[in-house]
């Protein structure tokens, strides 16, 4: 494939133009919630922010925003990417990629077994957590301000959305 600057992953073996590059507020969040997984859950998980690739199958490559492996299955992890199913997969949703992230992304990482799933919703600054029941994701909780973020599936998170919020170098408001 012909680098041309744009990017991409892959559904369903067809190839999908992402959003936009992100906003600086998305990528302020993704680095606040990659350091602070990172000081509560490092010696558990291995926390990688994008662009990594999330290999689920031959026709299924997805580059989430952050994704955490339990370090007993490492075995998983390559210079290619990440082979299979990742514990917990973090989306921040931006303008552009809100539908994709809530619905169409939410099937593939239900259809490929990633127990846990994040959704960072950056126009009402909550946090969804979905958790895998079967084949689909219920929604568990929604986290906004002060609320503990808790998760059976990574039990060493411990903040709150007010908390990445306050970190952020630049307060989302005050940006256009």
């Amino acid at each position: 494939m012909i680098d041309d600057g744009n990017r991409y992953e892959i559904s369903d073996g067809v190839l999908e133009l992402m959003s936009p590059s992100p906003t600086f507020t998305h990528q302020s969040i993704i680095y606040e919630f990659q350091y602070k997984l990172n000081s509560d859950c490092r010696n558990e998980f291995i926390i990688v922010s994008s662009p990594i690739d999330v290999i689920l199958s031959d026709t299924e490559v997805r580059q989430p925003d952050i994704v955490l492996i339990r370090r007993s299955r490492m075995s998983i992890i390559s210079n290619r990417g990440i082979n299979g199913a990742p514990d917990l997969v973090v989306e921040v949703t931006s303008e552009h990629s809100r539908r994709r992230d809530k619905v169409r992304k939410r099937i593939v990482y239900a259809k490929y077994g990633v127990p846990e799933y994040w959704i960072v919703d950056l126009s009402n600054l909550t946090l969804e957590q979905y958790v895998l029941d079967g084949d689909h994701y219920e929604l568990i909780e929604v986290y906004a301000e002060d609320d503990p973020i808790s998760s059976q599936t990574v039990p060493c998170a411990s903040f709150s959305m007010n908390e990445i919020i306050q970190s952020l170098p630049v307060h989302p408001d005050q940006l256009e």
